[in-house]
């Protein structure tokens, strides 16, 4: 075998572990990034960017749909429930709440 021929076989056989351990680590970090963004609920592309996972039917669109106009529908009477506290706590810690009741009070301990 040609002296110059063996050099650059036993380079390449030195590189070869570091090499490997490039390509291992490579390897490794797409799968747990991979494991990470089906764990967490994240959707997966394929090669060319097409959604591979979560897939997208139309009962699941149509699902979608339903939940967002619900949760509208939800926010709506939240705010209304919200805006109905809003009074009652004005009418409660109102001064002349507060004496009505006194005088209230005061009337039924006299008779």
């Amino acid at each position: 075998m040609d002296p110059e021929k063996a050099h650059k076989l036993a380079f390449v056989a030195q590189l070869f572990p570091f090499i490997a351990i490039i390509v291992s680590v490579g390897v490794a970090g797409w799968v747990i990034t991979t494991w990470m963004r089906i764990k967490n609920g994240y959707p997966l592309d394929g090669a060319w960017g097409q959604a591979i996972y979560p897939k997208k039917s139309d009962e699941a669109v149509e699902r979608i749909k339903l939940l967002s106009s619900e949760n509208g529908q939800l926010r709506a009477e939240l705010g209304s429930v919200k805006d109905r506290l809003a009074n009652v706590e004005r009418i409660v810690t109102d001064d002349s709440h507060r004496l009505n009741q006194e005088i209230e009070s005061l009337r039924v301990s006299c008779n």
